[in-house]
């Protein structure tokens, strides 16, 4: 996967041995600079994201592209219910 500005990615070990195991990263793709690289490796300007989706830190990352990994999609929690709310009784003139 190629990033484009934008793009929320996983960065971890797949992408580079730098970032493997607790050192893995969500990362807010800013720029791709053409900058010369590897065959399959890519700079990246952006930002790391803290687990509430808020940018902490800007970094210049150099990784695998075909390491890279787009997030699960967001759980959709179901709106809260409501207890039924009791209505008092109707008298009816007889």
């Amino acid at each position: 996967m190629v990033p484009k500005p934008g793009d929320t990615i996983i960065v971890d070990g797949r992408a580079s041995v730098q970032f493997a195991g607790d050192r893995a990263l969500l990362f807010r793709v800013v720029s791709v600079p053409d900058w010369a690289t590897y065959h399959g490796w890519c700079w990246l300007v952006g930002y790391v994201l803290d687990r509430t989706g808020q940018a902490v830190e800007r970094r210049q990352i150099f990784v695998q592209t075909d390491g890279l990994r787009l997030p699960p999609p967001p759980r959709k929690t179901p709106p809260p219910t409501q207890a039924p709310t009791a209505r008092p009784a109707v008298r009816r003139g007889v």
